[in-house]
């Protein structure tokens, strides 16, 4: 029986909970994908009494007889996998097969170093919010066509080869723009080599692997990280991360076809956060935001950042349902906003006078922008030990179905606590 291709991406700003998404319905699949970004993003999943953050893993790594790829699209730090990997092992929850693309591309020291420095010279407008974790200057190596791939560290001649030339340029600028000292060749190469044999059994070509599952009949699962609106060409740019966290990444980053894709699935939170700089409309500088914060625990999975927390915006919403072609929404943590006597969400902007339904590209357009807002009735249960729609109080049904009409979508799945048990399922 044909299982077919599944995506499954950030709706928001990230950080929506898609690791759980996929976690709730990785049984039904034979492979789980990881398309793009590097570890920079977190992908929490609690099970049981266990917590996991997976940075680089793709989520259904706690899953026996699943196979787990991380694609072409993807770019590595080894000592962040490996140290995932280990953790795992001693756990014994090491179930799945993984499989990391040769294609992959790596994130060196250098990339680390000089995130760091450039964000840190930024003046305190111009900062981006980076995690530090050298994942832009990895990318900016990529198209600049000098990358280290993963293949290249089992291959000591191109190994040495890319690193002479890379460190040519990389060097100058540490010690000469930024008074750091060189990096040696030497240690460098023999760092490289050692993370290639330590990955040399999980390495494979990737695309082949999803492709000859996907002409199997087998079900495939792919994930992103991040958000549509961090989406380095859809997003909110400059403040954006280096990739294409929309759908379209998920073919891009793996080497599959869009018309092997089924069904895209968008994740979003019942209300909105953002990590770092800039626009962010619905945000809440006040005690409802810092209600949200806390009883949301919205602090980042990667760098324990604070979030930003604000009201659900549909008019964003709307724009990722249009630029994936999500045919359904995930809406995680609902319970959030168990309590609140009413609940806004914003269905229109406000930019320089006139009321506008779109969602502007332009970051300062955005930065401008009023939302407009419909207050709905806010419910004070406590909705986390529901199972079904039904189980939901009325104000909670009715919050999802303005969601619904609004987007002219589903809301397929509900997260209504922590828990991998506290989802109610209505069509995935």
């Amino acid at each position: 029986m044909k299982r077919g291709a599944e995506v499954i991406i950030g709706a928001q700003w990230g950080d929506e909970g898609k690791g759980r998404v996929v976690d709730a319905i990785a049984d039904r699949v034979d492979l789980v994908v990881r398309y793009q970004g590097g570890a920079n993003a977190g992908h929490t999943v609690i099970t049981g009494d266990e917590k996991f953050v997976f940075h680089l893993l793709p989520s259904g790594m706690l899953y026996p007889g699943k196979v787990c790829v991380i694609g072409g699209g993807v770019v590595v730090d080894p000592d962040q996998l490996l140290a995932e990997l280990s953790e795992l092992r001693e756990k014994g929850r090491d179930r799945a097969r993984l499989v990391v693309s040769r294609n992959a591309h790596v994130v060196m020291p250098y990339h680390k170093m000089l995130d760091v420095l450039s964000e840190r010279e930024r003046s305190a407008s111009q900062r981006i919010g980076t995690t530090s974790r050298g994942i832009g200057p990895c990318y900016v190596d990529k198209f600049a066509r000098v990358g280290i791939r993963i293949g290249d560290l089992m291959d000591e001649e191109v190994l040495r080869e890319k690193l002479t030339l890379n460190l040519e340029s990389k060097n100058m600028v540490l010690t000469r723009i930024y008074g750091e000292k060189p990096l040696a060749l030497d240690e460098l190469l023999e760092k490289g080599l050692q993370w290639g044999r330590s990955l040399s059994p999980f390495v494979g070509d990737a695309y082949l692997e999803v492709n000859n599952a996907l002409d199997q009949g087998k079900g495939v699962l792919f994930e992103g990280a991040q958000g549509t609106l961090l989406d380095v060409d859809f997003g909110t740019y400059p403040y954006v991360t280096s990739s294409s966290p929309t759908s379209g990444g998920a073919c891009t980053g793996t080497g599959v076809g869009p018309n092997r894709i089924d069904r895209v699935i968008g994740v979003a939170k019942a209300y909105c956060t953002r990590v770092g700089e800039g626009p962010f409309p619905t945000e809440l500088s006040d005690p409802i935001g810092d209600r949200l914060r806390s009883v949301g625990n919205e602090y980042g999975a990667t760098t324990g950042r604070p979030r930003r927390c604000g009201w659900l915006d549909l008019v964003a919403l709307k724009f990722s349902v249009m630029v994936n072609g999500l045919d359904c929404i995930a809406l995680t943590k609902m319970d959030v906003l168990s309590g609140l006597e009413e609940i806004k969400v914003a269905v229109e902007y406000q930019l320089d006078g006139q009321r506008i339904s779109h969602f502007p590209l332009d970051h300062r357009s955005l930065s401008r922008v009023t939302p407009v807002y419909r207050t709905l009735k806010g419910f004070g249960e406590d909705i986390s030990a529901c199972r079904s729609f039904d189980d939901l109080p009325k104000a909670a049904r009715d919050y999802v179905a303005f969601i619904e009409e609004y987007c002219g979508v589903p809301v397929a799945l509900l997260g209504v606590g922590p828990a991998r048990e506290a989802t109610i399922i209505r069509g995935l």
